[in-house]
């Protein structure tokens, strides 16, 4: 983390605090921070605020047991507001709700994001314990085959109605997908360019 918030820009030492879910990006809550509340994040790894109707700190999830584990703290460009993502135990809204706006915070999506940069870092980084960079070892034709085969298989799992064999032969032939983009060295960015381009012509 490169920027060091400031606290004294606002009179009353609190600087607001946006928690996003680190895995799907949903905006979970906000809250305010002083420093010692961002430490006390920072420190526990628990997303931490300064209560303005209790004048005290508080743990979200200290009562719950919802907490909001600390992933990455950001500081914007002024210093005067931070950005946590984070992972949540469960609901972020004292009220129940997912998030403090009423929003479902269910996708999974967001996680190939993170899976694309797992690829990216065994093909730059190779391990010998990594199946993912063995693959790019045995070169483009050897990835071409293995999606091939995934997609065969994901075929034939189609035809019967075994629910989790059926999800396991689409992830299998997701991941080889991912792969494959890698070693092409082009980006899923570009796929959804040419999905989106299609969109727009219907």
């Amino acid at each position: 983390m490169s920027r060091i918030p400031d606290f004294t820009k606002n009179a009353d030492g609190l600087l607001p605090a946006i928690v996003q879910d680190v895995n799907t990006l949903k905006v979970l809550m906000q809250g305010y921070m002083n420093a010692e509340a961002y430490e006390n994040t920072l420190e526990s790894g628990k997303v931490t605020f300064y209560s303005r109707s209790k004048n005290r700190l508080w743990t979200k999830g200290e009562t719950s047991d919802n907490f909001l584990n600390v992933v990455e703290v950001l500081v914007d460009c002024d210093g005067d507001s931070l950005l946590i993502k984070a992972s949540p135990d469960g609901p972020a809204c004292h009220t129940g709700d997912d998030t403090c706006w009423q929003e479902t915070n269910t996708s999974k999506v967001m996680f190939i994001e993170k899976l694309v940069d797992i690829i990216k870092e065994r093909k730059m980084f190779p391990s010998q314990e990594s199946y993912t960079s063995s693959l790019f070892q045995k070169g483009i034709n050897k990835i071409a085959q293995k999606v091939g085969e995934e997609a065969v298989e994901l075929v034939i799992e189609a035809k019967d109605n075994h629910k989790e064999l059926f999800l396991g032969e689409a992830a299998d032939l997701l991941f080889h997908y991912l792969v494959l983009i890698e070693a092409k060295e082009y980006t899923l960015n570009e796929v959804m360019e040419e999905l989106i381009k299609r969109h727009k012509l219907k």
